[in-house]
This record gives C-alpha cells, structure tokens and sequence, in this order.
C-alpha cells in the first residue's frame, strides 16, 4: 500500500472521521484547525436532538483514535499552491506539507441574527440566538436570562430568506428550536413557551415524536408565522408582532426572552479557499461537488475534495458518515 499525504482543512467531527478513516488506510492525514481546540461547532454545544445525549460525550468519542494523524489546532492555512501532481499547503507556523490529495471539511457558520435588524439581536438584550441558548445551557449563567415567564422561538432566521440572500433550508433549526424550547422548559417550568415556524420540517427518526412531545409533556406553543417585528417596552420586556397564517389573525405577545434560529450559512472561509484552488462557487455561497449523485465528495479539480457541510446543510450524523466516505474515495484516487 503507498503511503500518501493528504491534508484535512477543518477539525469538526467531518474532518476528524476523515483524518482517522484516512491514517487506517495507510496514509499520512494532516489535520488542520484554525480555531485553538478541535470539534467545531459541536464543541460549543450543550446537548443534541433527538435523545438529549451530552455533546461533549459524543465529541470524546469522535476524537478518540487519533494517535496516528498529524493535527494541528489554531493553525490556518496561508495558501496553497499546485506543482506538479501534488499540493504545496502552507501553514500559518511556518510548516510546509506536500500533499497527494486535500479535503475541505470547513463546515458552515451560523448567519449573523444583527443582518435581520426587526428581531433586534445586538439591539435589545433580550434577544438571543440559539448559539448562546445552547452556551447557557452548557454553562449555566446569562445575564440575559433571569428566571424568564415567557419565552419566544422564532425559526428560519436567515434561513429560507431570499431577502436575506439564503433560499436553503438549514435543516437543523427546526428540531434545535424544538428541542431547545424543552429544555428551557424543564430550566422554568412555570414558563410559557412559544415557538413561531413557516412549516415545521421534522424529517429524522424520532424528531416528530420529540415535536409531539414537545406539546403533550411540556405544553410548547407551536404558532405558524412569521415575526414581524420585535420592540422593547420601558420595562425591558419585549412586544412581539405576528401573524398567525392559520388564522389569519395578527398576534401581538409580550415576552421576557425571545430565541432566534439562526441558520446555517457558507464558512467565512469558503471563499478563501475557492481562490487559493481555483473552484467555482456558486450563489449560495457553498462548494459544489462534481456530480451530487455520483461524486459527491468530489471537487472540480483533481485531487481536491469535499466532506460535510461545506457543501450544504448537513446534520451532524450525516457529517460524520460523509467524512467516513470521502475517505474511501480519496483511498482509491490514491491507488
């Protein structure tokens, strides 16, 4: 078996199944993160839908096995630069790796809530993402979050918004609002919870038993329409506008806590990396594979490929078994 180099750009789980997947195979896997700790997103999150399981279990797992890859945190990557057959990637500590074969598994970033300027994030202090919900969970404190009496969820943020310039569905946010308004919940169980959706997209095993159960057990108030706007009372509180397309009613509610959902958006990085490789993007920002049904993983240019939700929204087992996959093809583009 030769053994080849590959390089892997991003250390979430994607990247690191396809690091370790890679070293099994006989080859030399460079696993490159630019943050100071590896785990994306995933790192950051408290627990995952549908089960409740603890993130940081399911992260300990996944990084396990990594005593034969080369991995390198808070490290980006300067440029890269083809010679011959092969890849010149330079790191930002100096080092210099000649690579057979290199992966983007950048993964995605959340859509910045401050764009969608009548939700108030950044403006009033009691409007949140799901980012920092999640952080609160993990951590227990927010100054924001006092013993709240009513709490709103307002799915699609920045998702399915061609206004906002991202047609795609985020596929996650659904079953994060869902599973995050039980949560918050069970934290204040005297609460009223509210969660305001287009049209609810449970599509996963369990995720429609954890919607029905968001209802039946814990009472979660599931209204389909948008928001409209959001202001702040002189008591700090918070006046929301809505309309309920059910029943065409306008809805006017008072809230303590309001939960942006914010979506899935291209990495801040994609259009570094598409210059430094000469790759197309196209509108919605994502990387493109060469075929999405038969080549999925694979880039326009030879000895480039992709893994995860670089290429869309992904759920984190999809992730995972894309990184595992993608694997495989570059073994056999290798041979």
């Amino acid at each position: 078996m030769n053994n080849r180099n590959v390089v892997i750009i991003g250390g979430g789980p994607c990247g690191i199944e396809a690091a370790k997947t890679l070293a099994k195979l006989g080859h030399t896997a460079f696993l490159i993160e630019k943050e100071p700790h590896l785990g994306g997103h995933l790192a950051k999150w408290d627990r995952l839908f549908p089960y409740g399981q603890k993130a940081d279990e399911v992260l300990n797992k996944i990084t396990s096995g990594l005593e034969n890859v080369k991995w390198f945190v808070d490290t980006q990557v300067t440029s890269i630069n083809r010679i011959d057959k092969s890849y010149n990637v330079i790191l930002g500590n100096g080092m210099s790796i000649l690579a057979d074969a290199v992966l983007l598994t950048t993964g995605f970033s959340l859509f910045p809530a401050e764009k969608k300027e009548e939700y108030g994030y950044g403006i009033y202090d009691r409007v949140i993402t799901n980012a920092d919900l999640e952080h609160y969970f993990a951590e227990g404190n927010d100054h924001r979050i006092q013993y709240p009496k009513k709490i709103g969820f307002v799915h699609c943020v920045g998702s399915r918004d061609e206004k906002a310039g991202n047609r795609q569905c985020s596929k996650v946010c659904c079953a994060t609002a869902v599973k995050q308004a039980c949560e918050i919940k069970e934290k204040f169980p005297n609460s009223t919870v509210y969660c305001f959706y287009m049209d609810l997209r449970m599509f996963g095993r369990n995720y429609e038993d954890m919607y029905l159960e968001a209802q039946k057990k814990y009472g979660i108030i599931f209204v389909r329409g948008r928001v409209s706007e959001v202001s702040e009372k002189q008591d700090g509180t918070l006046l929301i506008k809505a309309e309920d397309t059910l029943s065409g009613k306008p809805l006017r509610v008072s809230l303590d806590l309001l939960v942006l959902m914010a979506g899935m958006v291209q990495n801040s990085d994609t259009a570094k990396f598409a210059q430094m490789l000469s790759l197309n993007i196209p509108e919605d920002g994502f990387f493109q594979s060469k075929n999405y049904f038969t080549a999925p993983g694979v880039s326009s240019k030879k000895g480039v490929f992709y893994a995860g939700a670089c290429t869309g929204p992904k759920t984190l087992p999809e992730a995972i078994a894309e990184g595992k996959s993608v694997a495989l093809t570059i073994d056999e583009y290798l041979l």
